[in-house]
Parts: C-alpha cells; structure tokens; sequence
C-alpha cells in the first residue's frame, strides 16, 4: 500500500468529491456494460477507453472501494462529534 494521506475538507466539499467519484464508478460500469452486450440506455454514453468489459468493472470497483473507505470515515466523524 501506499502512502496515506489525511485531508481536512468542509462537508460540502466531501459531498462534492463523493459525488464526482460516484460519477467515475458509473461511468466505468457503463462501459463495461456496453462492451459486454455492445448497447448503452443512455444516449449521451461515450465508453471509457480500456482493454476490455473485466478492466472497466475493476476500475469501476477501485472507485467503489475509495467512497467506502470515506465515507465509513464520515460515519466514524459523525460519531465522534
């Protein structure tokens, strides 16, 4: 693992960043959606550039991984306060 960091952000600007991330996850998973059965619902969908439907949904998990760790750190502050 790398190193760790310890951010101080205002609850808006953690909602924000939770908001941009979940965005990154959707779009992964869309991609990997649509280069498995090569259809999109969406309109608007432009697909990801990766190798194949397995490297979107690991990329896509990677930013699941990263709102869960914040946000079992929001829950962990709410306590504490």
């Amino acid at each position: 693992m790398g190193t760790t960091y310890t951010l101080r952000l205002e609850s808006n600007d953690l909602g924000q960043l939770l908001d941009g991330l979940r965005s990154r996850s959707v779009a992964w998973n869309d991609t990997a959606e649509y280069l498995e059965s090569g259809y999109s619902s969406r309109e608007d969908f432009i697909a990801e550039e990766c190798n194949d439907a397995e490297e979107a949904r690991n990329i896509a998990a990677h930013y699941d991984r990263i709102m869960a760790i914040i946000e079992a750190q929001m829950n962990e502050h709410r306590t504490i306060t």
